[in-house]
C-alpha cells in the first residue's frame, strides 16, 4: 500500500467512515484518595458488583452499539511499517546540528555539556557525582528529586561516566552524546535494573537484557542517571509548580527533564502518557512508530497500544534522540523493528504541505485557558503559511472508550491474578474491572472500531497529502493534586479526570500513528504549561519534528521559577565536582 510517494506494509485502506454527529459527555466516574481508596480498591478487587457497577457506569457498552462495526473486520495491531532502501546511516551525520541554549533562563541542551567536555571546563564523571545525591533514593536521607527515581546504579554510572571523561581526555569522543546524563522509565527494560511497572512486583520475566532503542543511547555514549518512577505510585510534583502533577505514566521522565536533571528521557506510552508530561512541563515529547518496536516485543504490557519516545528541553536534543534510538535492530533480535528504515533528516529541498486538520466540535471542549493557547498556535502556524482545514472524524468519544478497554485488557492479561492484592490501590482498581469485566465480545468490538478509524485516518491523509491532525495535548490545564500529601502518599483513582486528560491524546496511540506535543503557553497563577499536538501520517516523524521547528517561536519558554517551581542548574553546581 502508499501514502503519496511513498510505500507502506499494513496500510489501512483509505474508507472515508459513517457520517455521525460529534456527541460527547462528561463520564461521571467518583475520585478516590487517600483512605477511601484504599478501602474502595479492595472492596472493587474482592467484590463482582461493585467491578459490575464502575464497569457500567463507565460507559463502554456503547462500543458494541455502533451499527457499522460489523462491516470491519478487528484491527489487533496498528504497527505500519515504511518500505524505503534501508541504507545505512553513519552515526556521526545522523544527528541534528543540535544548538546551546540560547540564554540563561532555558533548559540546557545536550550541546551544553558537549562543548564544555570538549573544552574541558567540566567533565562527565563531574556532572555525574553531582546528579547522584540528588537522585538517588537508596542514601538517608534520600535526595532531593528521588520522588522521581526508582534506582540508580552508581558503581554503573560512575564507570559509565570514567569511561567517557577518559574518551574525552584522549579527544575521542563517541558523538554529541557522549558524556550525557539521560533517564528512562521504569517500563524499558535496562540490564541490571528493576522492572516494576510503578507497581512492588517484578515485571522483568527473568530477562536482564536492555532495550534496543536504550542500547543506542549508551552506544552513543550516553550515561543513564537511573531508572525513572511511573506516576502510578504517587510521582509527585510538576517541577513548574508542585502542586500539580507531570501528568501520565512516565510522569517521573518529565519531572527529570523539566527540573534540569537530564536534558533527554525516555518515555512509554499506553495511553498518552509520553505526550501528557510534556504539556504539564514544557517539553517536546515525540511518539515515533520507530520506537514502539525498537525496543522489544515483550517492553510493555499493552503491545498493541504501548510505544515509546523520547522527550526533551529543546527541538534539537528531541530529534537527536530520536533518530539514535529508531535505528532498526537486527533481524536476529526484533524481526519487526528490523523492517523500520533508518531515520534520517529531510533533506534541505524537501517540499511538505503545511496543513493543520482540526475537528472543531472536539477542540470545543477544552477548557477556555487551553482554548487560548491553542487558538494562538492556530493563529501562528497561519502566519507560517499554514492552511487550516476542517475535518471530522467519527465515533470519537466511543474510540476513546475502546482505547482504554484495549489497554485494560490487555494490562490485565499481563498480571497474574494472584498478584492483583499486592498492587498499589489505584492499580487494583484498574487490573480488577480490566481483568473480570472486559468480555471477548468488547475487546473485539473495539478493535474493529480500531480498523474503522485507522480506514478513515488513512482516507483523511490521502485527501490531504501531508495534513497533521492539531489538537491541544491535553484539554485541562494541569492537574492539580487536590489531596495534598495524602493523595501522594496513597495514591489516586480518578477516572473522570484521566479520561479527561487523555481526551486528545489516545487517537495516535490507538492508530499507531506518530504524533510530536509543543510547548505552546502557560496557564494562570499557576505558570503551569500547556501543549499542543499534532499527529502526523504513518511514517511522519522526521516532518513532525519540522513542524515543531515551525512553532518554536510560540512561546518564550523559561525554566520553571517561581515559589512552587524547581529547577537545578547541574552544570554550574556540577564545576565543584570538577576536581574528582
Amino acid at each position: 500500500m502508499s501514502s503519496g510517494t511513498k510505500s507502506f506494509l499494513n496500510y489501512p485502506a483509505p474508507l472515508k467512515g459513517p457520517e455521525v454527529p460529534y456527541e460527547n459527555e462528561t463520564q461521571s466516574i467518583p475520585a478516590f484518595r487517600g483512605a477511601p481508596l484504599i478501602i474502595s480498591a479492595t472492596l472493587i478487587h474482592k467484590i463482582g458488583l461493585a467491578q459490575s457497577y464502575f464497569w457500567r457506569n463507565a460507559g463502554f457498552d456503547v462500543i458494541r452499539k455502533i451499527p457499522e462495526l460489523n462491516q470491519y473486520s478487528g484491527r489487533y495491531d496498528p504497527t505500519v511499517i515504511p518500505v524505503e532502501d534501508n541504507v545505512p546511516v553513519e552515526r556521526e551525520l545522523q544527528p541534528p546540528s543540535c544548538r546551546k541554549r540560547a540564554h540563561r533562563d532555558q533548559h540546557y541542551t545536550s550541546a551544553d555539556y558537549h562543548a564544555l567536555y570538549l573544552s574541558g571546563e567540566l567533565t562527565p564523571l563531574a556532572v555525574v557525582e553531582c546528579l547522584l545525591p540528588l537522585v538517588r533514593r537508596d542514601v538517608s536521607p534520600a535526595g532531593k528529586h528521588s520522588t522521581a527515581f526508582l534506582e540508580s546504579k552508581v558503581d554503573v554510572i560512575r564507570a559509565a561516566a570514567e569511561a567517557s571523561t577518559e574518551r574525552y581526555k584522549m579527544g575521542k569522543p563517541l558523538g554529541p552524546l557522549d558524556g550525557v546524563p539521560i533517564a528512562v522509565k521504569d517500563e524499558v527494560h535496562v540490564a541490571g535494573y528493576k522492572r516494576t511497572l510503578g507497581t512492588k512486583l517484578d515485571f522483568k520475566h527473568g530477562s536482564d537484557g536492555t532495550s534496543w532503542c536504550v542500547q543506542q543511547w549508551q552506544d552513543a555514549g550516553a550515561i543513564i542517571i537511573g531508572k525513572t518512577t511511573m506516576h502510578e505510585l504517587g510521582l509527585g510534583q510538576n517541577p513548574h509548580n508542585q502542586n500539580y502533577y507531570c501528568g501520565g505514566s512516565s510522569g517521573g521522565s518529565g519531572y527529570a527533564v523539566s527540573a534540569g536533571l537530564v536534558p533527554i528521557a525516555l518515555g512509554a506510552d499506553g495511553g498518552g502518557s509520553i505526550r501528557i508530561p510534556s504539556s504539564f512541563c514544557g517539553l517536546w515529547g515525540l511518539k515515533t512508530t520507530h520506537g514502539r518496536v525498537s525496543g522489544a516485543p515483550s517492553l510493555s504490557l499493552a503491545p498493541t497500544v504501548g510505544v515509546l519516545g523520547p522527550m526533551a528541553g529543546s527541538i534539537d536534543d528531541l530529534a537527536l534522540a530520536y533518530r539514535l534510538m529508531a535505528a532498526p535492530a537486527p533481524v536476529s533480535q526484533d524481526a519487526i523493528s528490523s523492517q523500520f528504515p533508518n531515520p534520517k533528516p529531510l533533506p534541505d529541498n524537501h517540499k511538505r504541505a503545511k496543513r493543520l486538520g482540526i475537528v472543531r466540535e472536539w477542540i470545543d471542549r477544552a477548557e477556555a485557558p487551553v482554548r487560548a493557547v491553542f487558538d494562538a498556535a492556530v493563529d501562528y502556524y497561519r502566519k507560517q503559511g499554514y492552511e487550516v482545514i476542517e475535518i471530522s472524524i467519527p465515533y470519537l468519544p466511543e474510540g476513546q472508550r475502546a482505547h482504554v478497554l484495549t489497554i485494560m485488557a490487555e494490562i490485565a492479561a499481563g498480571v497474574d491474578p494472584s498478584h492483583v492484592g499486592s498492587l498499589s490501590a489505584p492499580n487494583k482498581v484498574l487490573v480488577s474491572i480490566g481483568m473480570w469485566q472486559i468480555t471477548a465480545n468488547d475487546l473485539l468490538a473495539a478493535q474493529r472500531l480500531r480498523n474503522l478509524l485507522m480506514q478513515h485516518i488513512s482516507h483523511l491523509f490521502h485527501e490531504y497529502p501531508g495534513i497533521v491532525l492539531f489538537t491541544p495535548t491535553s484539554p485541562i490545564p494541569g492537574w492539580r493534586i487536590e489531596g495534598g500529601e495524602t493523595e501522594l502518599a496513597y495514591g489516586l483513582s480518578d477516572g473522570k479526570t484521566s479520561v479527561r486528560n487523555m481526551e486528545y491524546v489516545w487517537l495516535a496511540n490507538f492508530m499507531g500513528c506518530p504524533a510530536i506535543t509543543c510547548p505552546a503557553g502557560y496557564a494562570g497563577e499557576g505558570n503551569v504549561p500547556i501543549g499542543v499536538m499534532a499527529m502526523g501520517d504513518w511514517g511522519s516523524e522526521e516532518e513532525l519534528i519540522e513542524f515543531a521547528r515551525d512553532g518554536e517561536g510560540l512561546v518564550d519558554r523559561v525554566i520553571p521559577a517561581g515559589h512552587h517551581s524547581v529547577w537545578e542548574d547541574v552544570l554550574q553546581q556540577a564545576r565543584g565536582y570538577n576536581g574528582l
